[in-house]
């Protein structure tokens, strides 16, 4: 451990900034929640880590659900909400799923007509495509750039409205008095200046914890368990932790591309998986499908023929569509072939791809109360990735873009009619104080930095907590964290005049530790495989364990409970039962 940290000197003065209500993340929710809220007539103001043109967003290339019909006229809100809750193992809250289910065409509608220029018909309606498990041609897209086209279009109409969106913000702490938020502690990423945002309503937006994982589509300090731990800190409930999307196809070399999503349209135009014997390997996983089987299920057999010595020599699998002709792949998959011979100089059309599976989607996230979003602490709101109860233990493609739309528009109103309603809003010197002293306490001397515990601690959860798990290497990989909670108190921490990345990378590390945490501690309460859950000592879906599991932080300490499942109408229990299984996936893989 070598010798304790030293304490800097540091200034504690702030810049103060009032609005009726504080957004948190600057991606697709946030901005639709901000937009929401300035229509209503308050004032508003965003923040964001990043740079506002070039949030998580952008990555979501597959589309958008919304059942219009416009394809195939049987569809329906109700077949959408039994595709979502079929998808997620019957653990979604059907209220959400059925929120989102009848607000979708309404909204996928009105960010069409704000500039996303979804691809159109000869009728003028908006063009839908197959995308995964969905019963009908529901996803709505503009090319492989759906999330970019989208983000696009918020800018364009947050600017209309004259919303101030502030980039290099990282938020350390919801300010909570009794329970009431009334604001947010900040520094600036490139100068350190401190401000605390005060607002009467506070909405947390702020995106997943895949990057916790080695291998994982999220790029570099985002998706780090922020948003979580943000959460928890100011009072918050967990939910579904445990369950985490694993794409089954990422990049695996070269090191800095590690995870970048290889698209599953490969799959869907005829690509063949190769262990390194050269075996077609997924007769042995679904005889049937093969290729074209569910993302779980291939992403499973990806990571089984690798940890049981079937792999590259790189950590993955060979991915072959070079039986097909080369002006057929640079047609149907001309990203991809471009990707490879950018990256790797590899031609595609020649030889084959390596992939392995990789950290994708958290499907937990903060307890939200599914009609107005408000969460356990008064005044604090949640929207988008950084909430739970929408996907269940498998997210249905096409679901999270929908999601940032209608939770964005949710928590806009509700935030701006709790601010309207108000007649006093209490602050607290004392909580700010204690912002300021969190903040001063991580600025020192020492011996560990961050960017390795970063990297031991992404290779735990890969290691302890991927794919397929077990009880003791769940358990192990709790100790293999402890080890790295205890360097964080001799962490060095010095901003200078390259900026404050040191101290964001501290608070990061400590938000990634806590979710890393929570991931773990649920995932030894679902002894069973469900989903995106894979158990290796309980590999069947059990009853017992159709319900939810969250997570407080109590006293420091993370405490799981079980929680029983919300009931479903009969009417939609119905459609539910009716609707078919899909047994051929031809045609219906793009993300």
């Amino acid at each position: 451990m070598g010798k304790s940290a030293t304490k800097r000197k540091v200034s504690v003065k702030h810049s103060i900034n009032i609005s009726n209500v504080l957004v948190i993340g600057s991606g697709g929710a946030g901005l639709r929640a901000a937009i929401e809220a300035k229509k209503l007539g308050v004032e508003v103001t965003v923040i964001g880590k990043r740079l506002k043109e070039d949030v998580h967003t952008v990555l979501a290339a597959g589309g958008v659900n919304a059942a219009f019909g416009n394809v195939d006229s049987e569809d329906s809100w109700q077949q959408h909400f039994a595709d979502t809750m079929i998808e997620g193992y019957g653990l979604s809250d059907p209220k959400l799923v059925e929120i989102m289910a009848k607000k979708a065409p309404k909204l996928v509608k009105e960010i069409d007509k704000w500039g996303a220029n979804f691809a159109k018909l000869k009728n003028g309606k908006i063009d839908q495509r197959f995308f995964g498990a969905h019963t009908y041609r529901r996803t709505c897209y503009s090319g492989d750039y759906t999330g970019r086209s989208i983000l696009m279009a918020l800018l364009k109409k947050a600017k209309s409205l004259k919303i101030p969106i502030f980039d290099s913000q990282y938020v350390t702490e919801i300010l909570v008095h009794d329970n009431i938020s009334f604001g947010a502690m900040t520094f600036n990423i490139q100068n350190g200046e401190r401000t605390v945002f005060l607002a009467d309503s506070v909405i947390l937006a702020a995106g997943g914890h895949t990057r916790i994982w080695r291998k994982s589509s999220s790029r570099r300090n985002e998706n780090t368990g922020d948003g979580f731990y943000l959460g928890l800190k100011a009072g918050c409930e967990l939910i579904d932790m445990e369950l985490v999307q694993f794409h089954p196809t990422g990049m695996v070399i070269p090191e800095e591309m590690a995870g970048t999503l290889v698209t599953e349209a490969v799959r869907g135009e005829g690509g063949r998986l190769l262990n390194k014997n050269g075996e077609r390997f997924m007769k042995n996983y679904d005889p049937n499908r093969l290729e074209l089987s569910t993302r779980d299920v291939v992403a499973m057999a990806n990571y089984t023929e690798i940890v049981e010595g079937r792999g590259t020599d790189n950590g993955g699998v060979f991915l072959d569509i070079s039986h097909k002709p080369k002006e057929f792949i640079v047609e149907k998959l001309p990203r991809m072939y471009r990707q490879f011979l950018d990256t790797l100089m590899i031609d595609i059309s020649k030889s084959p791809m390596e992939v392995s599976p990789t950290a994708h989607y958290s499907m937990g996230g903060i307890l939200i109360d599914a009609k107005k979003h408000t969460t356990k602490v008064e005044g604090l709101y949640a929207a988008g990735e950084v909430t739970g109860g929408l996907h269940g233990a498998n997210r249905l493609g096409g679901n999270s873009l929908a999601e940032i739309l209608i939770s964005g528009k949710i928590v806009g109103k509700e935030a701006s009619i709790r601010s309207l309603e108000m007649k006093i809003q209490q602050r607290s010197h004392e909580i700010i104080k204690k912002a300021h002293d969190k903040i001063d306490s991580l600025i020192k001397d020492g011996n560990e930095v961050a960017r390795p515990l970063q990297r031991e601690l992404r290779n735990i959860m890969w290691e302890n907590c991927g794919v397929v798990r077990t009880e003791k290497k769940l358990k192990d990989g709790l100790n293999r964290i402890d080890t790295i909670r205890s360097c964080l108190e001799n962490l060095d921490v010095r901003p200078d005049s390259e900026g404050y990345q040191d101290l964001m990378l501290a608070f990061d590390l400590e938000g990634s530790i806590m979710s890393a945490g929570a991931t773990i501690l649920g995932a030894i309460e679902r002894k069973e495989s469900r989903g995106a859950h894979q158990r290796a000592d309980f590999v069947n879906v059990m009853n017992d364990f159709k319900r939810n599991f969250t997570i407080n932080l109590v006293d420091d300490t993370l405490k799981v409970k079980s929680k029983g499942l919300k009931k479903i109408s009969k009417e939609l229990q119905s459609k539910i039962k009716k609707t078919k299984k899909i047994v051929n996936y031809e045609g219906m893989l793009l993300e």
